[in-house]
């Protein structure tokens, strides 16, 4: 499950407690029809490109200073 169903989820779930059921539906429903969004969605993948590509440069200079190498320009994903 992504996090952002859950935190979706667990917004929907505060509000509509509080407000009643049919409170709680409306904003399921909002939540539902914004997540599924084109936009959204595309925002999402670059922001998960650009955490998997932080990841990547992270687990590299982690690795390099573990093992006393300094990382490459080529293994951080930049190009001369």
């Amino acid at each position: 499950m992504r996090l952002s169903n859950l935190v979706y989820a667990a917004a929907g779930y505060t509000l509509g407690a509080r407000a009643g059921r049919e409170r709680y539906e409306s904003i399921v429903r909002l939540a539902r029809r914004v997540a599924g969004s084109q936009t959204v969605q595309a925002t999402a993948g670059v922001v998960q490109a650009q955490v998997d590509q932080f990841t990547q440069q992270a687990r590299t200079a982690f690795s390099a200073k573990v093992s006393g190498n300094r990382p490459t320009a080529a293994a951080n994903g930049h190009r001369r």
